[in-house]
């Protein structure tokens, strides 16, 4: 039986709890955000078909690159627009769709809450929370999405810690 492939990308996006301020560079090239940890909250989403809590996600198109995919799928799903910091690694698992197998690879990025925007396919999404960085391992259900999590928590305590900025290059 042949396996479909398909490709998807998605973000972990990290904003600074509501009522918490930014300290902003005057250069409008950079913009930088300093604060501690838990300060900081991660968007996890709720898929509204087998109500498994994830990084919001979604297929990327033929003419998309995986960084514009993860974008645009946030957006998308979320309502969220974001601005990639880096690409953080992929996961990857089978499951079966109308008795074919599928095979999907997600790429994620940690990316840098924006502002609001356009949750177009919000209808895939049933809810959606913004956690404490700390809370976030508990929500997500699936393995592989634990364990990408538990990987990328160094690196996310590290750029939020008051030693190292959290930036966005424009």
């Amino acid at each position: 039986m042949p396996i479909k492939r398909i490709f998807s990308a998605g973000g972990i996006v990290l904003r600074l709890r509501s009522g918490l301020r930014l300290r902003g560079r005057s250069d409008s090239r950079r913009s930088s955000i300093r604060k501690d940890k838990s300060g900081w909250e991660v968007l996890v989403t709720q898929h509204s078909k087998h109500k498994g809590w994830d990084f919001p996600k979604g297929h990327r198109e033929i003419y998309e690159s995986e960084e514009q995919a993860a974008i645009r799928e946030v957006e998308e799903e979320a309502g969220v627009k974001a601005e990639v910091i880096e690409r953080t690694g992929q996961t990857e698992y089978f499951y079966y769709d109308e008795g074919e197998k599928v095979l999907k690879t997600v790429v994620y990025y940690l990316m840098r809450y924006v502002s609001k925007g356009d949750a177009s396919t919000a209808f895939e999404v049933s809810d959606m929370k913004w956690l404490p960085i700390d809370e976030v391992e508990d929500k997500l259900t699936f393995k592989d999405t634990k364990q990408l999590w538990l990987k990328v928590k160094p690196k996310i305590a590290q750029l939020t810690s008051n030693k190292v900025s959290l930036s966005v290059d424009k």
